[in-house]
């Protein structure tokens, strides 16, 4: 974080000093009872209900609370605390926010969808990393309460920034966007998740479309001109730059002569008038897509087309993301353990359809999470994506995943099929099918330990 001296932010917040000196700077911020209190020198948003542990606040002092409580209540901060009394927390931290973020004027990306969001942000850092000090998101970190940190972790050394926008509700992205203020937005694509959250297909299409509208002005959005569902997000109220990528359809940055490779993918780039041969590591036409956006987006940002292509080839795939490895009998193990939505499981069986050529094929699909309603649906639907398919084995862990094999067999699936309700016995009916010709996909959701712990079983053993 930019440091900050304790005076200005009181003269910025319009407070009243209650306790304390206010000259000192401001290295951290956090919003109480959503962060950890873990370093001096810590701004502390503290809202008039938060029950307020003081000998905490004091022994990590200097510290700085702003809140909307009462005198009364704030006169109990002890020595090493500074307190500035306002009239609204709420309106106070957005006005830090606001503040903060117009220090700033650098390259920022914000990206959602619903797969390949990490993957994407996780190569644009890649390749920017090379020549600028970035500042971006961890992992798939994304929840709005980590916006805070990760905003003011910018600081006088970032050369430009990228965040992956998390969505468990209608108006999570708006949210985080407010804080963010992107230059450049990113939607990968728009498959189906979080109907939990957001009722139906169509909420979750509207909910992901508050990207747009949180797009600085004059600002770029990046868009998936193949995907079905982005197609339906509204755009004409946008006022900045639009920027395509597509392999189906004629786009701004468009991908051809794809090709499987050894540890990737290979295409052609084709940008206005010139071509480009890409390599990306990691399978998979749905890798195309995340290279695509990660070169459209890095070019906004001031880089080549050139040089972003020549950083993306040593760009190391994430971990549990169609991870291949040797398993017991030498098999392949195919771990995509990391997110698991329909989108992604029909991704990983396009995968299969390449890469499973010739060999025997075993499937091992766990329960998709947060559909709401619309849980068996999707499961059949994936069960009739199973049964087109030339697998040898099916095997289903959990209650929703039972769908899945139901279908498939309702469907004339040739697949050995086998329904449990967890992984107890799972390896039991696998280990004398794993052979040098023999490929095993597992997928499962982050959330399932046991299925991540099971394929880890496969490798090491």
């Amino acid at each position: 974080m930019q440091n900050i001296r304790v005076k200005e932010i009181r003269t910025l917040l319009q407070g009243e000093l209650l306790n304390g000196s206010e000259d000192w700077l401001v290295k951290h911020a956090i919003y109480y009872n959503r962060h950890d209190l873990t370093h001096s020198n810590t701004l502390i948003f503290v809202n008039r209900n938060d029950a307020v542990n003081w000998n905490e606040i004091d022994n990590k002092g200097p510290s700085l609370v702003i809140s909307d409580k009462s005198s009364t209540e704030l006169k109990n901060a002890l020595t090493n605390t500074t307190v500035i009394q306002v009239k609204s927390n709420v309106q106070a931290y957005w006005k830090f926010i606001e503040y903060y973020r117009n220090l700033f004027q650098i390259p920022v990306v914000a990206l959602t969808g619903t797969c390949g969001k990490t993957t994407t942000k996780e190569m644009i850092k890649h390749i920017a990393s090379k020549d600028w000090h970035v500042q971006a998101s961890v992992s798939s970190k994304n929840e709005p309460r980590q916006s805070l940190p990760y905003l003011t972790g910018i600081d006088e050394t970032t050369e430009a920034a990228v965040f992956e926008l998390g969505l468990g509700n209608t108006g999570n992205i708006k949210h985080q966007c407010m804080i963010y203020q992107p230059t450049i937005g990113i939607i990968t694509n728009i498959g189906v998740h979080h109907l939990d959250g957001c009722k139906n297909l169509e909420g979750y299409i509207k909910a992901k479309s508050e990207i747009v509208e949180g797009i600085t002005k004059g600002g770029t959005l990046i868009i998936n001109g193949d995907d079905e569902n982005t197609k339906k997000v509204p755009l004409h109220t946008f006022k900045g730059k639009i920027i395509t990528l597509g392999i189906q359809e004629q786009a701004n940055y468009r991908a051809s002569k794809i090709q499987f490779t050894k540890n990737g993918m290979r295409f052609v780039l084709q940008v206005s008038d010139e071509k480009f041969n890409v390599f990306v590591p990691g399978y998979g036409e749905h890798q195309v897509y995340n290279a695509l956006a990660a070169i459209a987006a890095v070019k906004e940002m001031g880089m080549t087309i050139n040089h972003a292509i020549a950083r993306l080839r040593t760009y190391k795939p994430m971990a549990r993301h169609l991870e291949f490895s040797t398993g017991i009998g030498e098999c392949t193990i195919v771990d995509d353990t990391w997110t698991n939505n329909p989108t992604s499981v029909e991704a990983a069986l396009k995968v299969l359809d390449t890469i499973g050529k010739g060999k025997k094929v075993i499937l091992v699909l766990g329960d998709i999470k947060r559909l709401g309603n619309f849980e068996e649906k999707y499961h059949r639907e994936i069960g009739s994506m199973v049964a087109k398919r030339n697998i040898q084995t099916l095997i289903t862990i959990g209650k929703r995943a039972e769908d899945i094999a139901k279908q498939a067999l309702k469907d004339g699936t040739s697949a050995e099929v086998h329904i449990f309700k967890d992984v107890t016995g799972v390896l039991d009916v696998l280990k004398p099918k794993l052979d040098p010709e023999t490929i095993v996909l597992i997928k499962g959701p982050m959330s399932s330990r046991s299925m991540i712990e099971f394929a880890n079983n496969l490798k090491d053993i």
